[in-house]
């Protein structure tokens, strides 16, 4: 089975920058869409981002659109999230799993979820 290891969060002060990972172990994703999704303090979890299987299409939360890209290597079977010019707002722990439906990932798979890994945004 599958397991998607989400890596890369850390305390970062708001106008920086971030870079996550998304590394899946057991088989490969490479012809899966992906995406990104975060779970802020007393929020649930919302979508943040997503990749078509080759990468030829994505698309964005409104909140990050110009601020955050994904991509992904198949090669490396690792998804990424690139995380520019940070907000207070985006600190939340990030998630990436299976998106199941496009564009904004409503479906996903359930049994996939990693631990996360929290990003912490400073004023």
């Amino acid at each position: 089975q599958v397991q998607l290891v989400e890596s890369g969060g850390g305390l970062v002060q708001a106008g920086g920058s971030l870079r996550l990972s998304c590394a899946a172990s057991g088989r490969t994703f490479s012809s899966i869409d992906m995406g990104w999704f975060r779970q802020a303090p007393g929020k649930e979890r919302e979508f943040v981002a997503a990749i078509s299987w080759n990468g030829g299409v994505t698309s964005y939360a409104d909140s990050v659109k110009g601020r955050f890209t994904i991509s992904r290597d198949n090669a490396e079977n690792t998804v990424y999230l690139q995380m520019n010019s940070l907000k207070l707002e985006d600190t939340a722990v990030y998630y990436c799993n299976f998106c199941g439906s496009w564009p904004k990932c409503y479906w996903y798979g359930t049994g996939y979820w990693g631990k996360g890994t929290l990003v912490t945004v400073s004023s």
